[in-house]
């Protein structure tokens, strides 16, 4: 079930939210250090990270589920951002080059349709990024940021659901190694929280971060062998005193 997109707004104009964003970015521009002429989709909440690539890339768009509601994007100047349906977006084949998709799947009820969907709108080669709760770590376990509601994943399960929808996922990362807390002395370490989780505890993130590639599959029909009856004529004349013969031929 989606958040309302007011709550997903508010969160993100709090202290907590400014840092979660914060962080989630520098991880997104290390995996995508260019997208010079290319066309980036934002789907589920992900505005607070396409502000980076506005300057950089060819195209930025946004998309929000209907159930979730939306909100303009940007503040300023023309509105690049629309409701759609999940599993029907409003695009042509193969017209995007990099789909960022946050606050999305964990709340999806049509997780395999919206993958589906998205692998037909990326371009061949296609880039899909991908940010879930981790279903270990302490951001998944509150309800106090939106990253605590919907399902969570672990990495094999995430990496599991994208083969599956034909993508090829790279190694999963994570991010957001800090307590959901909203404590002074926590807000102010966050750094050092992120680049100490790094080292000492890597597998305890609150964030998994997977970049997919959309594969393409050429399959060649499978030639079986059938077995064909065919009619072959008769040889036999019946004779003509054979009665049972002739009263077979008179039907």
């Amino acid at each position: 079930m989606h958040l309302d997109v007011i709550d997903l707004r508010n969160f993100y104009m709090s202290q907590l939210g400014r840092i979660a964003r914060r962080t989630l970015r520098r991880q997104i521009r290390e995996l995508w250090p260019s997208v010079e002429h290319q066309t980036i989709l934002g789907l589920g909440f992900a505005t607070p990270y396409l502000t980076p690539f506005r300057q950089e890339a060819e195209r930025v768009i946004a998309m929000m589920p209907a159930a979730q509601g939306v909100t303009r994007w940007p503040e300023e100047g023309q509105g690049l951002v629309g409701l759609t349906e999940e599993a029907a977006f409003p695009l042509s084949d193969s017209s995007i080059d990099k789909v960022v998709l946050v606050h999305g799947l964990e709340n999806s009820e049509v997780v395999r349709p919206m993958l589906r969907e998205i692998w037909r709108v990326l371009k061949p080669e296609g880039r899909l990024l991908v940010a879930v709760p981790y279903r270990r770590g302490l951001w998944a376990s509150t309800e106090r940021t939106p990253f605590g509601h919907g399902r969570p994943y672990s990495r094999g399960q995430l990496n599991r659901l994208l083969t599956d929808c034909m993508f090829a996922p790279g190694n999963p990362l994570l991010a957001l190694f800090m307590p959901p807390f909203s404590w002074r002395f926590m807000l102010r370490s966050a750094p050092a929280w992120e680049n100490t989780g790094r080292w000492l505890w890597p597998g305890f993130g609150g964030i998994i971060l997977v970049e997919a590639t959309k594969r393409i599959y050429a399959s060649t029909p499978v030639r079986q062998r059938r077995r064909i009856l065919r009619p072959v004529p008769s040889t036999y004349v019946p004779a003509a005193n054979d009665k049972a013969s002739r009263d077979k031929i008179d039907d």
